[in-house]
């Protein structure tokens, strides 16, 4: 939308001005939107380290489909270390990057916090410095770009490969060089807790989800509770590790650990809207506070869920085993049978797309078996889990055994609570090629 508004008001091509407006002018010689011809292209690699991705056209190339050399790079960072200026030239006003560099249009923005995703800019807190830039990657490609901008110094680097803990290995070596002879800054004094912020004690669940179409699973394991004890405020994630945060000002809080305090605050306790109570990390997303009991409720869900389909697998292996060596009760196989498939088809169905997730793009992004068969796994799921419930419950479970029968029964309704969650998500019969 910003390349189209671009368009409208230059008459020009959103490349085009580009290229004229700031490539050209910040130096960078070798740097498209479109993919390089007559130049020597790094090839991006799976992580087998051997067989090669192929080019990427991303769709819309303004979001983000920039190559340029390594040297061109560097002339780009150059560029935000002197606040755009090149040479003698002042290419975008320094007021224009330090609008990029800070968020203004959240709601933790309006109560004072500084830390987020400003535009195309975000700020990162590491070992006591704050960090602007950016990262990114594609298929068998990342990169990252971040400086201390009070410093005047920063770093670029990219692999061409999708490898995260390399890729975190560098970054962490980067700090670390980049920040060697410098002081960190200083933590502002921890601040009283305001009376308010009792009111936010309580349990939250993630509500800005940066992937939606798998916003059903961090839901529930993004839970996260925060408490007051002994005058500062403690996150802890129900995946994770405690954090503590102490007042900077007003609403805003910093972490303060004995391994890290941060030197700007990095939470703030949203005022409340219509909409609720938040909590906000800045970068890291907002947090919305739900009642105790819905917690409860979908724990205790995800864990007869859970139960349902470990049940259903062993007592499955075990009812294959037995017919195997003769041991068949009829009366009970239709029981057995529905609730099985029920569990296989969706074990099935993630074991598509974790082994398909090598060429996510390729696979799900178009109508292919991968994608087709995603697909009609979870719907085989839906219809295997509405024949579990007929049979558990209808009258010929009378026949079987009874401790076959409650099995059926504690089966179907937890397979039916994780159906009913699916669907209501779009996960069953989902076209990730539409």
């Amino acid at each position: 939308m910003a390349a189209l508004v671009v368009e409208k008001v230059t008459g020009q091509r959103f490349e085009d001005y580009v290229q004229a407006n700031l490539f050209t002018p910040i130096g960078m010689a070798t740097a498209t939107y479109f993919a390089p011809s007559g130049r020597n292209v790094t090839t991006l690699y799976h992580d087998d380290g051997k067989t090669a991705f192929p080019y990427w056209h991303i769709l819309l190339r303004p979001a983000g489909s920039i190559n340029a050399s390594a040297r061109d790079m560097a002339a780009y960072l150059s560029f935000y270390l002197h606040r755009g200026t090149v040479g003698s030239a002042q290419v975008v006003s320094a007021a224009a990057l330090d609008r990029m560099e800070v968020p203004t249009r959240t709601m933790s923005a309006r109560d004072g916090l500084t830390i987020g995703y400003g535009l195309s800019n975000y700020a990162s807190i590491a070992d006591g410095f704050v960090y602007h830039g950016h990262d990114g990657g594609v298929n068998g490609g990342l990169t990252e770009m971040s400086y201390l901008k009070e410093a005047g110094v920063g770093y670029f680097y990219s692999i061409n490969s999708g490898n995260g803990a390399a890729f975190k290995k560098i970054s962490d070596l980067m700090h670390a060089y980049v920040t060697q002879n410098l002081a960190k800054p200083a933590v502002p004094a921890a601040q009283p807790l305001p009376a308010f912020a009792h009111d936010y004690e309580g349990w939250y669940r993630p509500d800005s989800p940066r992937s939606q179409n798998m916003y059903f699973v961090e839901r529930i394991i993004g839970l996260t509770r925060a408490r007051i004890d002994d005058g500062a405020f403690f996150v802890k994630p129900l995946t994770g590790a405690s954090e503590r945060y102490v007042t900077v000002e007003g609403r805003t809080l910093r972490r303060d650990e004995a391994d890290r305090a941060d030197p700007v605050a990095s939470l703030a306790l949203v005022t409340p809207t219509d909409e609720g109570r938040f909590i906000d990390f800045g970068f890291r997303g907002t947090w919305r506070q739900i009642p105790a009991w819905q917690v409860v409720a979908e724990l205790g869900g995800v864990l007869w869920w859970l139960l349902a389909l470990a049940s259903t697998i062993v007592y499955g292996v075990c009812w294959l085993l037995g017919a195997i060596v003769g041991r068949r009760r009829p009366m009970d196989a239709a029981l057995r049978r529905w609730t099985l498939r029920s569990a296989v088809s969706l074990v099935a169905a993630v074991a598509v797309l974790v082994l398909g997730s090598g060429e996510l793009l390729e696979r799900f992004g178009a109508l292919t078996l991968w994608s087709a068969g995603l697909c009609l796994l979870t719907l085989l799921h839906a219809l295997s889990v509405i024949m579990a419930l007929r049979h558990a419950f209808g009258a010929r479970s009378a026949d079987a055994r009874v401790w076959v029968r409650r099995h059926a029964r504690f089966a179907a309704l937890g397979l039916l609570l994780g159906l009913t969650y699916l669907a209501y998500f779009g996960v069953i019969g989902i076209r990730t090629w539409v």
